[in-house]
């Protein structure tokens, strides 16, 4: 192994990873994750919402909030796609150009800048490093203006990292409340012989583990306070008219909310 990677127990089995991240999770972040949800809660149950940001592939977890099956309004994806259309790769609106975007300072003061917020508005920030100039402009805006900042980030990348942002900070000491994503430094985590980097990230697997159990966990606490949300539904499991009805409701809903943005 290089001389330059950290001192890292790898896996050599892809699955064995996964479990891991998953155990830790359920072992080590849901108390965590049980804050969150109560700042989820106290936006949606106030008719505010809770925004979403992730630059670059954490636009994923992003977008596993919401809008899909088994999801509900009371989200607001804040999808920048200069920072997160990887397809092109190079070229026009490529890797490069959203790698250097994600790292201008005041970028993320500007995208802020395009919404009005509510007074039980909350954010949740994806970042598996915590150190993109982006993000942390936009948890330092958001705390300017007292919205609750959650980070779902990597601790072990985040503490081995340097701070990149003219304040000194990182995105997971900003945070309210912070989530650790138990993804390994650098993300990928599987050893193979004779390649000489390790392959297989699984930030994405972490992040997706804990956006749903925010998701479920939500959607109890609404449900007992009288606010049953209206929960993107398969056809195959509610039929064909009833799929269309929560589709329209939830995107009418969606609409409503996000409103006053």
């Amino acid at each position: 192994m290089s001389s330059t990677m950290h001192d890292f127990a790898y896996t050599t089995d892809y699955l064995e990873g996964v479990r891991d991240i998953i155990d830790n999770i359920e072992s080590t972040q849901m108390d965590a994750i049980d804050q969150a949800v109560d700042i989820c809660a106290n936006s949606m149950l106030n008719r505010n919402v809770v925004h979403l940001f992730g630059s670059g592939h954490s636009r994923m977890a992003v977008e596993e909030m919401y809008p899909r099956y088994g999801s509900f309004a009371g989200f607001h994806p804040m999808v920048e796609l200069s920072l997160t259309n990887h397809h092109a790769v190079v070229g026009s609106n490529g890797q490069r150009q959203a790698m250097f975007l994600e790292n201008v300072e005041g970028f993320g003061k500007v995208i802020v800048s395009n919404f009005h917020y509510g007074e039980h508005d909350s954010i949740i920030i994806f970042s598996h490093s915590g150190t993109g100039n982006v993000v942390v402009d936009i948890a330092l805006e958001m705390k300017e203006r007292g919205i609750p900042v959650i980070a779902v980030t990597s601790l072990a990348h985040s503490r081995l990292s340097a701070a990149k942002h003219s304040s000194g900070k990182k995105l997971y000491e900003l945070a309210d409340v912070v989530i650790d994503n138990c993804a390994p430094p650098g993300d990928a985590m599987v050893k193979i012989d004779n390649l000489e980097t390790p392959v297989g990230p699984g930030s994405t697997i972490g992040n997706t583990v804990i956006v749903n159990l925010i998701k479920c966990k939500l959607a109890r606490k609404l449900t007992e306070q009288g606010q049953p949300p209206k929960v993107l539904t398969s056809a195959l499991v509610v039929g064909e008219e009833k799929a269309k009805q929560l589709f329209e409701g939830s995107y009418e809903e969606y609409w409503a909310k996000t409103r006053y943005l």
